[in-house]
């Protein structure tokens, strides 16, 4: 054969066999599924994803958190692709998977180089690869601690990693059979790629759709919701809380001030509510299994389950919380209504001790932080097990996540399982990836709205400013670089720790014009209007929006 006319052939081979590789991927991915909701076996392609992003770099993991919300939040402006925290949840799971089926490609194209070297025999190779896979999941998977999974997963993997690889460089060889055979009683290069890419494909296909079957339900559509009412007369639950933060009385806020239409929902529905986490995947407690165990300083180590807890004398509060690494004017914040028993009661049964600086917090997921002294003898720091007068839902925590006043979500575990008091401060997950370690809130506001009253000729604008328990003293608004004047605010707002609500009116002319918005805490300190990055304290700047009327 003339070299040039093998070169070609080898190319075509590589091309080949990438294409195999990532059609037999794809269908190694769908059984991967399809064994996960029916017998809960890992799913490989996500756990690798998790075990990357706990492994990578802080300083890379910063970087692609910061694009990836930029890049989200550039999409949002012309397309209804939702919120930054449930589309890159959907973003991450996408690169999961797509990372096995390029890897698939690659390991596809080896094999097809290797495979046109005369008489090459690459199913050991493949074999080989299979395995190698699979060495890579059982680190994986017993990094994630996931070494309690029953001993028939690993039998499941073994199998079906060892069969891919066997099985795609099988096909490869048999694809180069057929091109030597006679054309004329064998199938076409043409038909033989349509036939075996519709046949991978279509396994591909049949078996994700068995495994929806019988998996999760889809993700909700985004909307701007509020929970159910508790009653036409209280219909934000402020009868139901309790304690320090305890709302003001239903007479109080049904006097205030009517919201611009647009501004977000004063309280935040469980499947609005922003989710940020260290999992492409809410881990999954069973109720009954579940315990949390209080060692370290302590006099008299507990083990409680779900329902002691539920026993204890409760709190509850409204309260806004927010993503540190939510940009100006973003999405990644949202308002609840919170239950559980205050962080100080529940260590006092254990009698902390003197020396004691804190609590270590472990979750289910592998996540840690650090609760200072300081943070849990806060009256308004709690254990939260409900959520809007419902259990906490799994993607936000359940059965037991901590709430701290005046820091930022990254300080808040969900999913407690360990709290441990120690002598000394420990670093939690984010501070050891670069990120602050106080991680206290900046005081915020944001323009969510501007609406015309032709009948008036006059544009309302809304939104919201947050300081947590600092509260709010002011908001001004600034309409096409004018002086700033005074916005009134929805006040009282539903709690001392829940963003406050405003609404501004200014004589408009038809045009484009530019609203910007800064706020001012309960102590009179106005906000940092410097831009600063998320990273690694949280953005600051003043929220602006530019409109046409």
């Amino acid at each position: 054969m003339p070299a040039k006319k093998a070169s070609s052939a080898s190319k075509s081979l590589i091309w080949i066999g990438a294409l195999f590789g990532a059609l037999s991927a794809l269908t190694l991915i769908a059984l991967l599924s399809l064994g996960e909701r029916l017998f809960g076996f890992p799913f490989v392609p996500f756990d690798i994803f998790d075990w990357m992003a706990r492994t990578l770099p802080g300083w890379l993991i910063g970087t692609v958190i910061s694009t990836m919300v930029a890049i989200i939040r550039f999409f949002q402006t012309f397309l209804p692709i939702g919120d930054i925290s449930t589309t890159a949840k959907l973003a991450e799971q996408a690169i999961a998977i797509t990372q096995l089926i390029l890897g698939g490609a690659v390991f596809g194209a080896i094999l097809g180089w290797l495979a046109g070297r005369p008489g090459r025999n690459i199913a050991p190779i493949g074999l080989a690869g299979g395995l190698i896979l699979l060495a890579i999941t059982l680190l994986v998977e017993f990094s994630l601690a996931a070494g309690h999974t029953m001993p028939i997963a690993f039998i499941w993997l073994a199998v079906l990693f060892t069969a891919w690889g066997w099985g795609l460089a099988r096909l490869i060889q048999r694809y180069i059979q057929v091109q030597a055979e006679p054309t004329a009683t064998q199938l076409t290069r043409r038909q033989f790629i349509s036939v075996s890419g519709a046949g991978l494909a279509a396994a591909a296909l049949g078996a994700w759709g068995v495994g929806a079957i019988f998996g999760e339900d889809a993700l909700p559509a985004v909307a701007q919701a509020t929970p159910q009412p508790i009653s036409g007369d209280d219909p934000f639950g402020a009868a139901l809380t309790s304690g320090p933060a305890a709302s003001p009385s239903q007479e109080e806020l049904a006097a205030r001030p009517s919201v611009v239409q647009g501004t977000r929902p004063e309280l935040t529905s469980n499947e609005e509510f922003y989710r940020i986490d260290i999992n492409t995947r809410a881990p999954v407690v069973e109720a009954g299994e579940w315990r949390l165990r209080i060692t370290g300083l302590v006099d008299r180590p507990l083990e409680l389950t779900l329902d002691e807890i539920h026993a204890m004398p409760s709190q509850t509060q409204i309260l806004t919380m927010q993503c540190i690494s939510n940009p100006i004017g973003g999405d990644l914040t949202s308002s609840s209504r919170w239950t559980g028993v205050r962080f100080q009661d529940l260590l006092a049964q254990a009698g902390v001790q003197s020396s004691s600086a804190g609590a270590y917090i472990t979750s289910t997921d592998g996540f840690y932080e650090f609760v200072t002294m300081e943070d849990i003898l806060d009256e308004r720091c709690l254990l939260v097990y409900a959520m809007n007068s419902e259990p906490l839902p799994p993607e936000h925590g359940f059965p037991l996540r901590v709430y701290i006043p005046n820091r930022y979500g990254m300080k808040q575990p969900k999913w407690i399982e360990n709290i441990e008091l120690v002598a000394e401060r420990i670093d939690g997950y984010w501070v050891d990836r670069g990120w602050d370690r106080e991680a206290r809130v900046n005081t915020v506001s944001v323009v969510d709205t501007v609406a015309v009253d032709e009948g008036q000729g006059m544009a309302l604008t809304g939104g919201i400013a947050w300081a947590s328990a600092r509260g709010i003293g002011k908001v001004e608004v600034q309409v096409d670089e004018g002086d700033w004047q005074e916005a009134e605010l929805i006040a009282p707002p539903l709690s001392p720790l829940n963003w406050v609500l405003w609404r501004f009116s200014w004589p408009y002319e038809e045009g484009r014009h530019k609203v910007a918005v800064r706020a001012y805490d309960g102590s009179g300190q106005l906000q940092e209007t410097e831009r600063r990055p998320t990273q690694p304290s949280g953005a600051t700047g003043t929220h602006s929006v530019t409109m046409t009327l």
